[in-house]
Parts: structure tokens; sequence; C-alpha cells
């Protein structure tokens, strides 16, 4: 088991991020077979990008470097970071019309000007939990309504990032014990979310939040959680990414993953050492 200090949530949901790629929406029979825990598997469709993450981390970390740099939090600095992120390091993993329309677009500005922010996918859910870090809890919910709306601009959609951005600050900031986690999203959410999800788990952004509170909330070691998330099928490495990224902060989880998910992760100028890099800048700021 590595020996590593707590408080890398960038790294491990980057680690679910990659494990969790190479079963995304893959058939239940691969799942059954590979999902062992032993080897970063072969996205369905774009096999070069095993080992490494995709755009759940990439867009994570533009939300942790607007942080850490104190960047004015609007929706022009939001949507050139993601824009920035995209274009210094372009990855698969963005559904294929985003992709191509991060291709298309120059900054921020034409992103705001151009994009249809209706969805009520996962997206602004799987990106938001470095907003965890913040102190006080408005500000969280202020900040990830607004990140949010860039892409994702409805009910559904913004409070599936509440729920996870405050999932964090919850372990972060010592709120409670695990047990306690439900009544404290429902206190400030109104809103009581389902911590028994079976079966598939889509795009939606509801199905999503419910499917990670399910294993934090039943799963007690890392290796658990990430086999548990992927046994779901679906959109795996998302519930992969926030589970592992929301256990790593978890003390009574045990990190018991695997050295070789640790190793065998990407490490080029925006991976492994620049993930850690990041988590310690974030979680200063949590002082």
């Amino acid at each position: 088991m590595p020996k590593l200090k707590r408080k890398k949530m960038l790294l491990h949901g980057a680690i679910g991020d990659a494990y969790g790629a190479g079963f995304e929406f893959a058939p239940m029979e691969k799942i059954r077979q590979y999902n062992t825990i032993s080897r970063y598997e072969q996205h369905p469709i774009f096999p070069e990008i095993q080992g490494k993450y995709t755009d759940d981390t990439q867009m994570s970390i533009a939300i942790a470097e607007l942080l850490i740099n104190n960047i004015a939090w609007t929706p022009e600095n939001i949507a050139d970071k993601f824009v920035e992120c995209f274009k210094r390091d372009p990855r698969r993993g963005y559904a294929k019309r985003f992709y191509q329309f991060l291709t298309e677009i120059k900054d921020g500005a034409e992103l705001l000007q151009k994009i249809h922010p209706k969805s009520e996918r996962n997206g602004a859910a799987m990106r938001a939990y470095p907003l965890g870090i913040l102190k006080d809890e408005l500000e969280i919910k202020t900040k990830c309504r607004m990140q949010a709306g860039i892409t994702h601009q409805t009910e559904k959609a913004m409070k599936a990032a509440e729920a996870i951005a405050l999932t964090c600050h919850f372990f972060i900031h010592k709120k409670g014990e695990k047990d306690d986690l439900g009544m404290y999203l429902s206190d400030i959410q109104q809103y009581k979310w389902n911590t028994d999800w079976d079966g598939e788990v889509g795009v939606d952004a509801l199905q999503t939040v419910e499917a990670v509170l399910t294993v934090l909330e039943q799963e007690t070691t890392l290796t658990n959680m990430l086999k548990r998330s992927v046994n779901f099928g679906g959109d795996v490495d998302t519930v992969a990414s926030l589970t592992l990224a929301i256990g790593s902060l978890m003390p009574s989880v045990q990190n018991d993953l695997p050295k070789f998910l640790y190793d065998d992760l990407e490490n080029g100028a925006y991976g492994r050492d620049y993930m850690r890099k990041l988590d310690e800048l974030l979680f200063k700021m949590s002082k």
C-alpha cells in the first residue's frame, strides 16, 4: 500500500477518472471480467487514453487553478479557464460535440456567447469538488452555481454540483462523522438524497450524486469504493473520480489502493506530480 498522506483529492480524483475511463459505458461482461483493480484498462473508444484522466479531472484542475490563483469568480474568468486548460492540453473524454466545440472557439467569451447551457447532465458536478476547500458554505453554493451555469444552467445540475462540493467541505473541515453527512446535506440544501443507488448510472446529474453518496456511505476502503463505482456500469469514470476524490478525505476510510494506480497514472506536464502540487496549494487555503 502506498505511503501517501491524505489531502490528495485531485490526485485520487484523477486515479478514479483514469481507471473508470476504461469501463465507461462498457458492456457489463467486460466490467465483470476485468474490474479487478489490477491495471488501467483501455477506453472502449479511445485506446490512446489508457492510464490518462479525462475531462472530469481537466475541468476540476481548472476550478482548482482559479481558486489557488485567487482569480475573480466571474463567468468570463471561469469560461476562460475552461478553454485555457483544454487548449494547452487537448484530451479525449469530453462529449463529442463539446470536444469539437472547444477545438473551434478561441476563448471564454466565445464559449459564453455560443453555448446553450441547459443541460441536466453531470458535467458541473464532476468538476465541483475543489470548491469544498472553501470555509464558508454560502460561498461554496454561490461559486458552485456560477461555475455550473457556464455549461449546465439547470436546477438539477446546480444542486448536484453543490452536493459534491459540500460533501468535500464536510470532510475537509471536519463537520461531523460519515453517518452525519446525509443530514448535513439535507439541512443545507433542503433536499434528501437517496443513498441506496442500484443499477447503471447515466449522465444525469442527480443519478451521479446518488451513486457517489451510496458508495461513500457503504464502503470503507478506497479499493472497494473504486470497484463498486465501476460495477454500477454507465458513466463510471465520473462516479469513480468523485468517490476516490472524496473518499481520500475521509479519516475512516482505508487507503488500500495498489501502487500501480499511482505509478502508472500519466505524469506529463499536467499529470501526477502537477496534481500533487495543486493539492498541496489547495489545502493551504483550508487552514
